[in-house]
């Protein structure tokens, strides 16, 4: 059962999302900055206190300048999921909201996003057998078939979900198969009502500029040691939280496929691929008014007006 609040309606939740490298990080701590406030991620990989260059977590610089929650607050070794984070996120939100009415939420992990804000209905536990039987034809006949399967019972979650990642798939594949109905219609169609206003603000960017800035981040990765990172976490390489890009392409190369510059290639190409997914994502949801990063002044007002 989520947690009851006392909290009037004119609390704001302020959500700040985009593609990854977008220039979140930077703008909504500006943000938080003028309203006097705190920011909760809303990256479900950033939650992993291993896992630091290759999630871009914020410098110690930026963590000091604002409090942020939910930034390596668990061990890859930990069990979360989206419906724990909806869970603790409004806890957290119920409390902060007793000495502030502006409230920041920041990143790049759709469905994280749309749990606090429209809730997520409770899917079915997994089928021990059924998963059983979905990762022995991963095992024998690869990811291709279970992606071609999930394309024909879900389409809007094949377009997406990470392909690349089989648990995923697999997940997802469990619920149409056990409940006869789409992964996507558990995703929170129903708006569950919330104590709080939410005003959702979308960063973007010229698509040849943001594919710019990729790049030079994974460069940036690489020199700021991503490679002793990755193989510092080898050994846990089977967790759902590394198998995401740029630890994944790491790992293919420390098995011998490949040169170190043909994976950071392959990094830099499913980063932009990433970004291209999470627009698709975004590019779905009404709500949300989009600006550029470099904006800010218009932003504040914009904020502003909306809660006037």
């Amino acid at each position: 059962m989520l947690p009851t609040s006392s909290v009037k309606k004119e609390k704001y939740l302020i959500i700040i999302t985009g593609p990854t490298a977008v220039g979140k990080t930077s703008l909504a701590i500006q943000i938080a900055q003028h309203f006097s406030t705190e920011i909760i991620s809303a990256d479900s990989r950033q939650f992993y206190k291993e896992m630091t260059i290759g999630t871009a977590v914020p410098s110690d610089a930026e963590l000091n300048s604002v409090k942020h929650h939910f930034i390596g607050n668990l061990s890859i070794q930990d069990y979360y999921n989206v419906y724990r984070f909806e869970h603790d996120a409004l806890a957290l939100i119920d409390t902060l909201f007793q000495s502030n009415d502006y409230m920041l939420m920041v990143g790049g992990s759709g469905l994280y996003i749309n749990a606090v804000c429209n809730g997520i209905d409770e899917m079915p536990d997994a089928d021990s057998a059924l998963r059983e039987q979905l990762n022995r034809t991963f095992e024998l006949n690869g990811i291709e078939p279970l992606r071609e399967q999930l394309r024909l019972l879900d389409p809007d979650t094949y377009s997406t979900v990470d392909i690349a990642n089989h648990k995923r798939i697999i997940r997802a594949l469990e619920v149409c198969i056990t409940t006869g109905k789409p992964y996507s219609s558990f995703m929170g169609n129903e708006h569950k009502w919330r104590p709080f206003h939410i005003i959702k603000i979308g960063l973007k960017r010229d698509r040849e500029k943001l594919h710019e800035i990729i790049n030079q981040r994974v460069d940036r990765m690489m020199e700021d040691g991503l490679e002793s990172e990755a193989r510092s976490l080898y050994t846990f390489r089977n967790q759902n939280s590394l198998n995401t890009v740029g630890y994944r392409e790491l790992f293919h190369y420390f098995d011998g496929n490949g040169s170190l510059q043909q994976a950071v290639d392959k990094i830099k190409v499913n980063t932009r691929r990433y970004a291209k997914k999470q627009m698709t994502w975004f590019s779905r949801d009404t709500e949300i008014s989009w600006f550029n990063p470099s904006e800010i002044d218009r932003i504040i007002s914009f904020i502003r007006h909306q809660s006037s």
